[in-house]
Formats: structure tokens, C-alpha cells, sequence
């Protein structure tokens, strides 16, 4: 989803800065968007605040810091280690965490907007999900906090909340006939969503023509969150 977010800007015209942890898998897309690249713990809000001021210097006095990062943990609360828990949390909540301390500190002066990266799974009860979801949570509840206390700055805080998306995290899911017919049919539309429809809305929290929305969860699920799904008659 945040290649495909990166790729979409890029298009449009905005300048990039890709931020991740592991170099490898980060090289190739900045030289495919000719875009600079820092790699870093995304936990780490000082080094994140040295990443966004080197963005501000490029950009045309608009700035958006998307934490895209995310994780999928399977397993119901008695059979989640402390450890595996603990990973989850920090991997989804520490990072969002760190992106609006750095954030605010950077566009307290400026104005723009931080979009965090949260779940259908923290919206509606899902078995398994216990730790993800509890993650995934806490980004909205932080969202909504952080969108009340900037939003005198001119700062605006959002969400987007995917439901299963088809990306290589998930295709352990989407891969498996099984897994994948009783994903699907939790989804009211009955399919997976594609990174381009996800990127889409972080893309339209971006813009700055909607620059009087701050504090919202931007549900993009199929109907996994809201919609009860109608069994479909076997063939």
C-alpha cells in the first residue's frame, strides 16, 4: 500500500520522501521514482523528525506524513506470547505514535496533515485478531486525540482502516483457496481490496482540497465493518 501511495504521488506531481527499515526492499522503489530514501526504525520519532525536515526543504509548503506500516498476527489471546504481542503493539502503535510526536513538532508551524494506518478489525469483532486489533485500535484513539490537540495548528489527524487487502503481507490469506473463500465471504462485496483503492484514500486525506476533514476513520473494507454480508446460494 505505501509503494503504491508513493507511485501514486509521484504521478501527481509530489515530491517523496520513502522512509523504512529495511534497505533492501527500499532501494529498488526509489530508484524506480528517482525519489530519496532514508531507512530508519520508524519507532524512533527523533530520527523521523530529521527525515520530515529533510522532506519540508523539498516541498512547496505543503507536507503529509503517512505511517503506512502495519502487521498480521492470527492467533487468539490465550495462544499470543508476551513476545508476540508485545511486537505486534510496537511494530502498529509505537510507529504511529512516533509519526505524530515528530509530526506535530515539524507542522505545528505550518500546518498539513498525518495519516495513521489502522484496521476493519479494530472496528468490528473478528476471531484471532485480539492483538492486531487491540494495536489498531489504539492508532484510532490516538488519531482522534492528536486531531483535538493540533487541530489549532491547523494540523489534521486521519485514518484509514483497510479490510483484507491484497498485498504480499497478506498472501498467506488471499493464496490459500480455503482461507481465502471464508475471508471473502465476511466482506459484503465479496472480494479482497486492491493497494490501488486503499492508497486512493490516504491519497484523497492528503489533499489539501480536503483540508477540513481531521479526526475520521476512513473505512475501506467492502462492507467487512458496517455491512452484513448475504450468503450466496451454492451453485
Amino acid at each position: 500500500i505505501g509503494s503504491t501511495l508513493a507511485r501514486r504521488l509521484v504521478h501527481d506531481g509530489r515530491n517523496v520522501l520513502l522512509v523504512a527499515r529495511n534497505a533492501d526492499k527500499l532501494a529498488p522503489l526509489a530508484a524506480e521514482l528517482n525519489q530519496p530514501a532514508l531507512t530508519c526504525e520508524a519507532a524512533d520519532s527523533s530520527v523521523l523528525l530529521e527525515a520530515l525536515e529533510r522532506a519540508a526543504e523539498q516541498t512547496d509548503g505543503y507536507l503529509g506524513i503517512v505511517n503506512c506500516i502495519g502487521s498480521l498476527l492470527l492467533k487468539p489471546a490465550h495462544a499470543t506470547s508476551d513476545d508476540e504481542f508485545r511486537r505486534v503493539v510496537e511494530t502498529n502503535l509505537f510507529t504511529a505514535f512516533a509519526a505524530v510526536r515528530a509530526g506535530a513538532k515539524l507542522l505545528r508551524d505550518r500546518g498539513g496533515s498525518i495519516i495513521l494506518f489502522s484496521s476493519a478489525a479494530a472496528e468490528i469483532g473478528v476471531q484471532n485478531h485480539e492483538a492486531i486489533a487491540a494495536a489498531k485500535a489504539g492508532v484510532i484513539g490516538l488519531a482522534r486525540s492528536a486531531a483535538a490537540t493540533y487541530a489549532p495548528y491547523n494540523v489534521r489527524v486521519n485514518v484509514v482502516a483497510p479490510g483484507l487487502t491484497r498485498t504480499e503481507m497478506t498472501r498467506r490469506i488471499w493464496d490459500n483457496a480455503g482461507a481465502a473463500a471464508a475471508s471473502t465471504e465476511l466482506h459484503a462485496l465479496g472480494r479482497f481490496g486492491e493497494p490501488e483503492q486503499i492508497a486512493s484514500a490516504a491519497a484523497w486525506l492528503l489533499d489539501p482540497a480536503n483540508d477540513w476533514t481531521t479526526g475520521q476513520v476512513l473505512t475501506v473494507d467492502g462492507g467487512l465493518s458496517r455491512v452484513l454480508p448475504k450468503r450466496r446460494p451454492s451453485a
